[in-house]
């Protein structure tokens, strides 16, 4: 497989979980939202390959603690941004494992400035890591998918929801992956495969610490009182990704404790 980093070992004692003979590959998985989303799939059964653009160390890491548990799971060191290598990683996993039930395009990120005060690197690049490789990680898995897939893009409630002035292109790129889950949902629902969005609000990650320097801040703002955790967060996924959540299509499903009322 292309630029595997880690390779996928555990003897796949989850027989009886809900993903149980799935094949799930989730983009930006080594650590955060992701590596959640990477913990849960493969807690529930399926075959999970996850990518990762630098994060070696989480991502041996994360191998080893779901393989140590009796999970099936594979990292893979690629860009996803980067179309030709995302393109070749999906194909090269197909051919692996045969089938392609479940995507997860979770990689992204972004830079929170007023707009003119980014640069034009900083613009391109969260154009390029939000919109751009979304659209490529749904259109290049898709001819994959049969009957019965999921695709579950992680985007954002700053889609719909501006409490600042500092992520208005941020929210524009998330309100953009919004669009297209819309669309795609018209293009992907009659093979049998649901898409839907997943927006989460504030919730407790490396890159946005509920004990940071913006944590009591932020809660303020929150109903519940309290950051969302990223277990939390994967549970919605693996929903979405199940039998339970066959007719739901077509979904931007916010998950902020009340954040963006």
């Amino acid at each position: 497989m292309t630029n595997s980093t880690t390779v996928r070992s555990g003897p796949g004692n989850h027989v009886n979980g809900r993903h149980a003979g799935k094949v799930a590959l989730v983009t930006g998985g080594a650590r955060g939202i992701g590596a959640g989303i990477v913990r849960r799939l493969a807690a529930e059964g399926a075959r999970v390959t996850f990518t990762h653009a630098s994060a070696t160390g989480e991502a041996e890491e994360l191998v080893s603690t779901i393989t140590d548990s009796g999970g099936q799971v594979a990292g893979i060191n690629a860009n996803s941004a980067d179309r030709a290598q995302l393109r070749d990683v999906i194909a090269d996993f197909v051919t692996q494992e045969g089938r392609l039930d479940i995507v997860v395009s979770n990689a992204g990120g972004g830079t929170k400035k007023r707009v003119g005060e980014l640069s034009d690197d900083e613009i391109d690049r969260m154009i390029d890591v939000n919109i751009r490789d979304t659209l490529d990680t749904v259109r290049c898995s898709a001819p994959h998918l049969k009957e019965g897939g999921r695709v579950i893009v992680i985007g954002s409630v700053s889609a719909n929801h501006f409490p600042d002035d500092v992520t208005s292109l941020y929210g524009m790129t998330k309100g953009a992956v919004a669009s297209l889950v819309r669309g795609m949902s018209r293009e992907l629902g009659p093979s049998g495969i649901t898409i839907n969005n997943v927006q989460p609000g504030p919730v407790d990650t490396p890159s946005n610490p509920a004990d940071g320097p913006a944590g009591n801040m932020l809660r303020a703002t929150i109903p519940v009182g309290r950051f969302g955790t990223v277990e939390e967060v994967a549970s919605l996924v693996s929903h979405l990704a199940g039998e339970d959540g066959a007719y739901i299509n077509d979904a931007s499903i916010d998950i902020d404790g009340g954040y963006s009322a």
